[in-house]
């Protein structure tokens, strides 16, 4: 019971607080407490009054001053931890709000008080022991089914977490939080599906919100589902364009699929809106530096440096621009600076690559290896694609054998179009330079590893399919490669015009164009096995099935021995129109190597198409890893690198000296 006189004060102060007059109501609360009024009624009084006010030092002394006289009263621990929580001592909240209080408390506040600030803490296993408290005395309560299946999702109690989770959702089904962190639930548990389900329908049924969406990005991404995640990125920043996470999110997609012009718009935009996102100012120097726009990099840094951007993300600017200018040791200086949390794949690749270019061989391998055991570990799971890929070349070239050709039924041959030429070649063997000197010719279009013919073969179920295709079926199947190939091309196809299609790879799709295109010739770039296995085992491609070969040598060894067999099969059954050029000699003389081919090809002699650098300026994006070098004056130093690495390289030389031998070198 208060004495009269304290009941008297606090009955005035109320009313000149509710009269808007604080300090009066404050003068004479603090007034009473002086005269040695009820000390735990005042300071509570006073705790509340000043947090009101924002006054939330004052608030806490009071509200403590209280609590401390009196620590059963549940109110003032409520209006104390309220306090403490917005002050930030969440420590100091959560030795208010004990256990034994919490259960005493039949409101339950302060045991909702208590899950949230351990939340908050991370101390989850006490947030849980306080969500279930609540949840045992009130089931109908979502909110707290809803944390407690996110605390105990947090303790590895995962399908604990899918259980409260699914309660929550029965007793609220329209709370979008509650749904996205059932679904983040379902998956953790493999039920995959489910969550996609209820992300999809979430993002039906609430239109303005973009959440659902992001979480399907999320999910489409840990599945390796990249033609589902950019649509669903893409519907997410519709509806939330100011949000700088989604922008930034599909400026990263936008690069990994070659939309550079958006990708750029969307790192800028993410920089306009919150300038201390160091990403953006990374994704932007990533774009200049793989289309070669250097010049545009000490912009960019000038611009972050304004921006107060952190050392580390400077320093990996900084360090691409000094290796565009060949400042080698500033570059690898840089790089020692950049924390291991920005871009660590691509930095450590980037110093491999300073390292060879200083003649530190062995350190540059270390490097490169130790960026491929970071891909390795990738969610996607290259290994396991490029073990699928080698299988699949095994089993074709056991296909491959005369009595399998002479079942096809005859077709025949020609069409609207002429037949193609093919540009093919083991990854990292000059075709990049070969395409770009063609290119350089006003009779031809060249398309650089696009996707016209691999879509032919998957419409028609691969190679084994092929025998099962007559004449209509061929025909149909050559249309639709036109169709396609106008679908992406710079400019129509006109008749005269020689479409070049080159992608190395499709040297294991000799077989398919053998049956599509009786007549197309084949242009084959050759380089020294060694050279070519060591350089894509130093590129830092994007991880398909193909490029996880590179991951390490022994793989890599072994899908060249696959692809070249599968191409050297092709080759003897259905004698092949091939014109070899031969890298080596390429970058020693060009004219002497090229004018032959263009002699092949039928194509007039045009001495602008030397100019290799102009057209790779004018050409714009380079969708290759060898995009740098392209636009450089032709340069012999990677002729013959593979000998400065051939302790590393040894432990492969029993695959790979057949070809070494059969193509015209040397171990």
């Amino acid at each position: 019971m208060l004495d009269s006189q304290t009941a008297d004060v606090l009955r005035q102060a109320v009313g000149a607080a509710q009269s808007g007059d604080v300090a009066r109501a404050r003068q004479l609360a603090e007034s009473a407490l002086d005269a040695g009024g009820d000390t735990v009624a005042l300071n509570a009084f006073l705790g509340m009054l000043q947090a009101r006010a924002n006054d939330l030092d004052a608030a806490a002394r009071h509200l403590r001053s209280a609590h401390d006289a009196r620590r059963s009263d549940t109110t003032i621990a409520c209006n104390l931890i309220a306090v403490l929580i917005d002050k930030g001592d969440l420590i100091e909240a959560l030795d208010v709000a004990t256990p034994d209080l919490a259960r005493a408390d039949t409101t339950l506040r302060i045991a909702r008080y208590r899950g949230f600030v351990a939340q908050s803490l991370e101390r989850f296993d006490e947030a849980v022991t306080a969500y279930e408290h609540v949840v045992a005395r009130e089931p109908a309560d979502f909110e707290s089914w809803n944390n407690l299946g996110n605390a105990r999702s947090a303790t590895g109690d995962l399908e604990g977490s899918v259980a409260a989770l699914e309660r929550a959702m029965a007793l609220e089904p329209l709370a979008p939080p509650t749904r996205l962190n059932l679904a983040v639930a379902l998956r953790s548990v493999g039920r995959g599906d489910e969550a996609e389900a209820l992300l999809k329908r979430t993002a039906e049924e609430f239109p303005e919100d973009a959440r659902a969406l992001h979480e399907l990005y999320v999910q489409y991404k840990k599945e390796g589902r990249q033609d589902e995640a950019m649509p669903a990125i893409e519907a997410a920043l519709a509806r939330d364009p100011e949000n700088a996470n989604l922008q930034l999110k599909f400026g990263v997609e936008c690069g990994l699929v070659n939309r550079i012009e958006e990708a750029e718009q969307a790192f800028r935009k993410v920089i306009a809106l919150d300038p201390s996102v160091t990403d953006a100012y990374i994704g932007l120097a990533v774009q200049y530096e793989h289309s070669n726009r250097e010049e545009e990099l000490a912009p960019l840094i000038a611009q972050a440096e304004a921006n107060g951007l952190a050392e580390g993300p400077l320093a990996f600017i900084r360090g691409l621009e000094d290796r565009r200018a060949k400042r080698f040791e500033e570059a690898l200086a840089n790089l020692a600076l950049v924390p291991p949390d920005i871009e660590p794949e691509r930095t450590l690749h980037f110093r491999g690559q300073i390292l060879d270019r200083l003649g530190r061989p062995d350190e540059a391998f270390e490097a490169f290896s130790a960026t491929n055991r970071m891909h390795q570990d990738s969610p996607t799971r290259p290994l396991v694609r490029s073990a699928v890929l080698r299988e699949k070349l095994r089993e074709e070239i056991e296909v491959l054998s005369p009595e399998w050709a002479a079942s096809w039924p005859e077709i025949g041959s020609g069409g609207e179009h002429r037949d193609p030429v093919f540009l093919v070649g083991f990854p990292r063997s000059g075709t990049t330079l070969l395409d770009t000197i063609l290119m350089g010719h006003p009779d031809t279009m060249v398309l650089e590893e696009q996707p016209p013919l691999n879509s032919c073969d998957k419409r028609i179920g691969g190679m084994k399919a092929i025998p099962g295709l007559d004449a209509a079926a061929v025909a149909d199947t050559r249309r639709f490669y036109f169709d396609e190939v106008a679908k992406i091309a710079p400019s129509p196809l006109a008749p005269g015009r020689m479409l070049i299609d080159k992608s190395p790879l499709f040297l294991s799709k000799a077989v398919l164009i053998q049956r599509l295109f009786p007549n197309a010739r084949f242009i084959l770039a050759l380089r020294h096995p060694c050279d070519v296995l060591l350089s894509c085992f130093m590129s830092n491609f994007r991880l398909n099935d193909a490029m996880s070969n590179f991951l390490r040598l022994e793989d890599a060894a072994e899908f060249y021995d696959l692809t070249f067999r599968h191409w050297e099969r092709a080759r003897e059954l259905f004698g092949l129109k091939v014109h070899t050029i031969v890298y080596e000699r390429l970058v020693e003389d060009v004219e002497a190597e090229v004018r032959p081919l263009f002699d092949f090809l039928g194509l007039s002699w045009r001495d602008e198409a030397l100019d290799h650098r102009k057209t790779a300026k004018a050409r714009g994006l380079i969708t290759t890893a060898s995009y740098a070098q392209v636009v450089e004056p032709i340069y012999k130093r990677a002729a013959g690198r593979w000998e400065g690495y051939r302790q590393h390289l040894e432990p492969i030389f029993p695959v790979m000296r057949p070809w070494v031998e059969k193509f015209g070198y040397r171990l």
